[in-house]
């Protein structure tokens, strides 16, 4: 091959983790069960509801590294990916059993972001200390982790509409899961696909896991 040849190799495609996984991610509007692949994420916990100044500084975390993480991958010799969608782990008193009757302060939460494999603590400590160094650090950053997720089978729903109407998306998943004699027996799992800052309520998307036992 020539060098001009070579000069004109399309660059690698950048790794897509929802296509590569499309089935764990599938927006089907009726209840499936399934066994999402385990996956690799940048991870922070907290507690408080949805909205409050923790949960809004977490995500800012989270999207702050793995976009710093994202650009130190911008080199002919390493590869590329596309972020992924932002999800979430939701809990009481427990990791398991229904917690939206508690106020929403007492709420736990575990925000993540899927990423690739090579994606470890080396990278996540890299950005940590360039934003940092860029006067863009927080005490949230230092609370972010690289963990792996392995939830086993699950009952899976897309549900389209408010945050606060997907009580009826649950439901429709439970009666699904005990028609096959399974229950609920795991954390509770959504993957945002809509900006709510950009999408109107009524046509929110999110995709609502839950693992199940028989």
């Amino acid at each position: 091959m020539t060098r001009q040849n070579r000069d004109r190799t399309a660059p690698a495609e950048p790794i897509d983790l929802v296509k590569l996984h499309k089935t764990d991610y599938s927006k089907a509007k009726k209840p499936r069960i399934l066994t999402p692949t385990p996956g690799r994420y940048l991870a922070i916990d907290g507690t408080g509801g949805p909205g409050s100044d923790s949960f809004q500084h977490a995500i800012e975390a989270l999207y702050g590294i793995v976009y710093t993480i994202k650009m130190g991958q911008k080199s002919p010799d390493r590869p590329d990916f596309r972020v992924s969608k932002l999800e979430a782990l939701y809990w009481g008193k427990t990791k398991t059993g229904d917690f939206s009757r508690l106020p929403k302060e007492q709420w736990n939460w575990k925000m993540l972001i899927r990423v690739p494999e090579f994606v470890v603590d080396a990278n996540l400590d890299a950005a940590v200390a360039t934003l940092t160094a860029k006067s863009k650090g927080g005490p949230s950053l230092a609370d972010v982790s690289v963990e792996t997720l392995d939830e086993g089978s699950c009952v899976q729903q897309l549900h389209v509409g408010p945050y606060d109407t997907v009580g009826t998306t649950i439901e429709s998943m439970r009666a699904h899961a005990a028609s096959g004699g399974h229950a609920f027996a795991g954390t509770y799992h959504e993957i945002y696909f809509s900006d709510p800052r950009r999408v109107a309520p009524e046509r929110l998307q999110t995709l609502v896991r839950i693992p199940i036992a028989s």
